[in-house]
């Protein structure tokens, strides 16, 4: 059954008991009096200029409350004005607490569920926007949705927390010094800033010692084992995402999501493009080593049934089924092993630093933070032997 509109009378008896109220109002100095605009309640007063006004000084205006006319409305509107009269006196209010979000609704108006809910769609509608839905879409699932899920279910269990401090205790539940804590303070962080939540401490400070600068060097595997472990793939369409990998230093989804015509047209450049549906956008990749293009047959195009119905599944999901494929054939290395291999690969042939990082998707920054540390003995030798050989 449809909600009753309210009736001339009905209207004329709430505007009378508005009046009564912004009596009130005014007997108190609130400085804020409330309005009926059709079937919606709102407030006038003199505010703090809106975001992006360039306005300096505060002056008349109307906020809107998004509540009904009817007398609970009314009641609900009495409560509001007093609120925003303390804030204006503590010098604390923000417009963004009533102004509409994606989705709809103000803040002010929603329990933590409901926020939490259009922080996702915060997300997920800027990505779009940027032409990055599936990007994003796999950093909220990975990154963002396990800590909202957890602040949420903490906030439940302890009720007496304030929000800030449900969001203290979920960071500290994550292991000091890790990636994970890492990656929780940066969820929360973005949250608190969407939520216009002021927190005491910033949560970078919960970072601890993390960073590539502590964490684990690899055994990455040589050219020769990549080379052997290939020949133990017994399924060919396995055996191409193997090969392309080693190959490109692509990631374990962009596989499936490259334009291969190059390869397939047998040009000498052999130079990929990786769509601009993965993780980081469009780029090209040349082949490091070139003569693994034939020894791994990479010009016939061979790629297994993995669903990209990006509407049906992630870049993560479609990662992991590849991760799965090594240990199932019992891969001594991890498929990222190939692309970090690859990375030092371009190192030690003297590629720049800037080429070889936009090939990879990634900063300059993060390019030489990670791999140049990843350089070992071995490597330091070839490049050693290398530099001797040219010289003679």
């Amino acid at each position: 059954m449809s909600a009753r509109h309210p009736s001339m009378a009905d209207l004329s008896t709430l505007d009378a008991r508005i009046a009564q109220t912004n009596q009130r109002l005014k007997a108190a100095r609130l400085g804020l009096q409330i309005e009926r605009r059709s079937d919606k309640l709102s407030l006038r007063g003199t505010l703090p200029p809106r975001p992006g006004s360039a306005r300096l000084n505060p002056y008349q205006q109307r906020l809107s409350l998004d509540l009904p006319a009817t007398p609970t409305g009314l009641k609900q509107a009495e409560q509001e004005a007093k609120v925003i009269a303390g804030q204006m006196i503590q010098k604390t209010f923000d417009w963004r607490h009533y102004l509409p979000i994606t989705g709809g609704g103000r803040l002010h108006q929603m329990d933590l569920a409901e926020k939490l809910r259009a922080f996702e769609q915060h997300v997920l509608a800027r990505a779009e926007g940027a032409g990055l839905a599936a990007s994003v879409r796999a950093t909220w699932e990975k990154a963002y949705a396990p800590y909202v899920r957890k602040l949420e279910a903490i906030a439940s269990c302890r009720p007496t927390l304030s929000l800030a401090e449900a969001i203290y205790a979920t960071v500290q539940q994550t292991p000091a010094n890790s990636r994970s804590r890492q990656v929780c303070c940066t969820a929360l962080s973005a949250l608190a800033e969407f939520l216009n939540l002021e927190l005491p401490t910033a949560l970078k400070t919960y970072w601890g010692t993390y960073g590539s600068s502590k964490a684990q060097l690899r055994a990455l595997p040589s050219d020769q084992q990549i080379l052997d472990v290939y020949e133990k793939i017994p399924n060919p369409s396995w055996r191409f995402v193997y090969g392309i990998m080693a190959t490109y230093g692509l990631r374990n989804h962009e596989v499936f999501f490259c334009d291969y015509s190059a390869l397939q047209d047998g040009s000498q450049s052999a130079v990929i493009e990786v769509l601009d549906t993965t993780k980081t956008g469009i780029h090209q990749v040349w082949p490091f080593l070139p003569e693994w293009i034939d020894q791994f047959d990479l010009r016939q195009l061979n790629l297994p049934p993995v669903s990209t119905d990006l509407s049906h599944t992630t870049l993560q999901r479609i990662g992991q089924q590849v991760a799965t494929q090594f240990r199932r054939y019992n891969l001594p290395f991890s498929p990222y092993d190939l692309r970090h291999a690859w990375a030092v690969r371009t190192i030690l042939v003297g590629l720049p630093d800037t080429v070889a990082a936009r090939m990879m998707g990634h900063s300059v920054a993060i390019h030489t933070r990670t791999y140049h540390r990843w350089i070992t003995r071995r490597d330091q030798q070839q490049a050693v032997d290398n530099a001797l050989s040219k010289r003679q």
